[in-house]
C-alpha cells in the first residue's frame, strides 16, 4: 500500500485532530481515515 496522497500540513492537522501519530496517518488506509474524520464531523456538530 503507497501513503496517502496529502501535503505534509494537512497530514499534520489531520494527526493532531485524531490524537494519532503522524506516520500512522500516512500508511493509514483512505477509507479508515475517511471513516474517522466523518466521527470526528460527527462530534464536531454534537457540540454546536
Amino acid at each position: 500500500m503507497r501513503p496517502l496522497q496529502i501535503s505534509a500540513d494537512t497530514a499534520q492537522k489531520l494527526a493532531k485532530s485524531l490524537n494519532v501519530p503522524l506516520e500512522q496517518i500516512m500508511h493509514m488506509p483512505q477509507h479508515i481515515l475517511l471513516a474517522k474524520l466523518t466521527e470526528l464531523q460527527k462530534d464536531e456538530n454534537k457540540k454546536e
